[in-house]
């Protein structure tokens, strides 16, 4: 059957029937029990990373905590496989224009305390997630509603209670793709007991999505965390096994090897000393297709030697003296590909011949002119490093960067490790980084703006280099606002092209997806974002 999509004009979506990477392996906490419909008694075990804050929807943006949220809580809609949107918690989303969205949700669901999910959860999390006090990283998100304010403390007067299945949302300017987005952590809804403590319930949250926490102690620290079905959710992503215990890994061999060994079940990141052998050691097992997943680094402009034009003419200059065709050959054995862009091939819109896309090809004597320029402006002094997170499997690729820059501009360069993920996002977000950094991103939902807004808008939630250009705001505003698609591409590639002239960040290329099941795991399949549907997975 063809699944319907979210649309414009009056239509609204129903569906038949109801978006970093990162110990040992242990044994689940959770206790399996039968499950009606003859699904699998068995705890899937799989690979994680300790997230980075408490598991509060609107404060998480890191893949680490993202992908616990996703299997606690439900939204109003799920992207399914493909990355199409799906009715869960939501009855119909009618789109009346591109600023007046109508919101209906299904009676009877609940959360795992026993509560009902009602208009009021969605509109109180929303409001929570908005408020600048509240200081949370996916606050961006809630930009776009009435009453939203960068400045102050507001409500956000654009959603509107009708009844308790019931709720409108207007908008401040049009944005053609909000109701898509909705399926996005930060709209989660949250039970009234999250706001009586919500510290304390950042540790032990209560979701309505297809697991649950397995017991308060569920989540152990740097170990992992322990869920178990919910069955009392009855949206379109019921659990086909009785639980899902996610391992914090140190490192990616780790869970390759805990994979080889049977101690895991799946996992969704290849170690690079793998990269060239797994399909052959897993066979039918083995994982690797495109996904929107994008890998940079950035510098921010608060570094010597990295503002005004002697900043531009280093980036460029960097960019250029960066082999990506050698090290995604060699380093990667063709599971990435060298951007062209700052999005994702799997998105619509996305184009490889933008304007001053030349910046990220390799160009060593260019590399070095632009840098004798920059060296006109203001003498190098200093090494060059990039930062990244030793448990994610990102040393070998570091290091070949920066050999790359070292050996064709002449100057030190290196990688500077941190011990895990959650260690440098810590210092990226407190902004006491000294250093350059390895970003990425990985999509909230399959929408070519959503690549371009969080990044690198002025004050985005995930402008870790605090990037802010005028010019790329205006042409962000005005593909965002345009119904019309192709319209809406044309500005955004034009957007595009002032940030190939800035480089707020480096493009270096797009990921696969590479990871593997063991054997006897059965029903295995990696969405659009390149997480595996965990509800699907039996054993």
């Amino acid at each position: 059957m063809k699944r319907n999509k979210i649309a414009l004009a009056g239509i609204a979506l129903f569906v038949a029937g109801g978006l970093a990477l990162a110990g040992c392996a242990g044994t689940g906490s959770g206790t399996p029990s039968a499950s009606e419909g003859g699904a699998s008694t068995a705890i899937i075990k799989t690979n994680g990373s300790e997230p980075a804050n408490p598991l509060i929807p609107t404060n998480t943006n890191e893949v680490g905590g993202g992908k616990i949220l996703d299997e606690i809580f439900a939204g109003l809609i799920y992207y399914d496989a493909a990355g199409e949107p799906q009715n869960d918690m939501a009855e119909s989303i009618t789109v009346d224009d591109a600023q007046n969205l109508t919101v209906k949700i299904k009676e009877g669901q609940t959360f795992t305390d026993g509560t009902e999910v009602q208009a009021h959860n969605f509109i109180e999390a929303w409001n929570y997630g908005a408020k600048l006090s509240n200081e949370q990283l996916s606050s961006y998100f809630f930009e776009d509603i009435e009453g939203f304010s960068w400045d102050e403390d507001t409500e956000l007067t654009g959603l509107v209670e009708v009844d308790d299945y019931t709720f409108t949302i207007a908008l401040n300017k049009p944005a053609s793709d909000f109701a898509l987005r909705l399926g996005y952590s930060a709209f989660y809804p949250l039970p009234d007991v999250a706001f009586e403590d919500i510290d304390a319930f950042g540790e032990n949250p209560i979701g309505n999505g297809p697991y649950k926490l397995a017991a308060e102690d569920a989540w152990q620290h740097d170990v992992q965390i322990s869920l178990v079905k919910n069955e009392d959710y009855t949206g379109g992503r019921t659990a086909q096994n009785a639980g899902l215990d996610i391992i914090f890994y140190a490192t990616q061999e780790a869970a390759y090897a805990d994979l080889q060994g049977g101690n895991v079940d799946v996992i969704d990141g290849m170690p690079p000393s793998a990269l060239a052998t797994f399909e052959d050691e897993l066979g039918e097992r083995a994982v690797n297709q495109p996904a929107a997943i994008f890998q940079s680094f950035t510098i921010p402009e608060r570094l010597a030697h990295f503002s005004g034009d002697e900043g531009k003419l280093r980036r460029a200059a960097i960019s250029m003296a960066i082999n990506r065709e050698e090290i995604t050959d060699v380093v990667f054995q063709g599971t990435r590909t060298p951007a062209s862009d700052f999005t994702s091939p799997v998105i619509a819109g996305w184009s490889d011949s933008l304007e001053g896309a030349e910046v990220l090809a390799y160009n060593p004597d260019e590399a070095k002119k632009l840098w004798a320029e920059a060296d006109a402006i203001a003498p190098w002094t200093g090494s060059f490093q990039i930062a990244y997170n030793a448990d994610g499997g990102h040393q070998t690729w570091v290091d070949a960067v920066a050999n790359s820059i070292k050996n064709t501009l002449g100057i030190d360069a290196s990688g500077a490790p941190f011990v895990d993920f959650a260690s440098l996002r810590t210092d990226v977000t407190g902004r006491t980084i000294q250093t350059a950094f390895r970003t990425g991103w990985q999509a909230d939902y399959p929408g070519l703006y959503n690549f371009l807004g969080p990044l690198y808008a002025t004050g985005a939630g995930s402008n870790d280099g605090d990037y802010s250009n005028p010019e790329f705001d205006d042409l962000l505003s005005s593909g965002i606002s345009a119904t019309d698609p192709e319209a809406a591409n044309a500005d955004f590639q034009e957007a595009q092209s002032i940030l190939l002239a800035d480089l707020p960040v480096l493009p270096l290329w797009y990921s696969n997806v590479t990871g593997g099941f063991a054997e006897g795991v059965e029903n295995v399949e990696f969405g659009w974002n390149s997480v595996p549907l965990y509800h699907q997975i039996t054993k």
